[in-house]
């Protein structure tokens, strides 16, 4: 138990720096801005209590707002996944594996299946922080349009970090 807290405590530390020294620089004519800092929340394990996941997706949510100056819209997008997160699970995936193995990561998992699950998963936590963001309906298609840019720039970087995760505990 301790050895995996402190695997999620490192993965934390490398994400949020790979979040705000590189990816925070990244804004493609301010319609996509990439969040990595999800994957924290994505790769817990299956059986995490939801008390747990909420308290863990506040937690992330207010370091990234803390870092980003965002008033509180990292964290509310985290609570949201944090809680939607077991249905997210129990829609895209068979009890049997969630049973057998330990936690959503492409180990575990098909690389199909992954990719799915994060791509929903991202597109909701972009939907609500660019929608409560904008705080209208004025501008929906534009704002349609950032979630959808954001959500596929966000779930490339995390497919390329599971890869190169993956490759990483092949090797040890």
């Amino acid at each position: 138990m301790t050895k995996d807290l402190f695997k999620y405590f490192g993965l934390a530390i490398i994400l949020y720096l790979f979040q705000f020294l590189v990816l925070s620089n990244i804004n493609l004519m301010g319609y996509a801005n990439p969040y990595v800092y999800v994957l924290i929340l994505l790769l817990l394990p299956y059986n995490t209590p939801r008390w747990l996941l909420l308290l863990i997706g506040f937690v992330v949510g207010f370091i990234a707002d803390y870092f980003s100056n965002s008033l509180g819209l990292h964290t509310s997008a985290m609570l949201v996944l944090a809680y939607l997160r077991p249905l997210i699970l129990k829609r895209w995936s068979f009890r049997s594996i969630q049973d057998e193995r330990g936690a959503p990561e492409m180990t575990n998992t098909s690389m199909e299946w992954f990719l799915v699950y994060v791509i929903v998963a991202v597109f909701i936590h972009h939907a609500f922080i660019f929608f409560l963001e904008a705080f209208t309906l004025r501008h929906f298609a534009l704002t349609l349009l950032r979630v959808l840019l954001s959500t596929v720039l966000s779930s490339f970087f995390i497919f390329i970090i599971e890869v190169i995760r993956t490759r990483n505990k092949r090797v040890a």
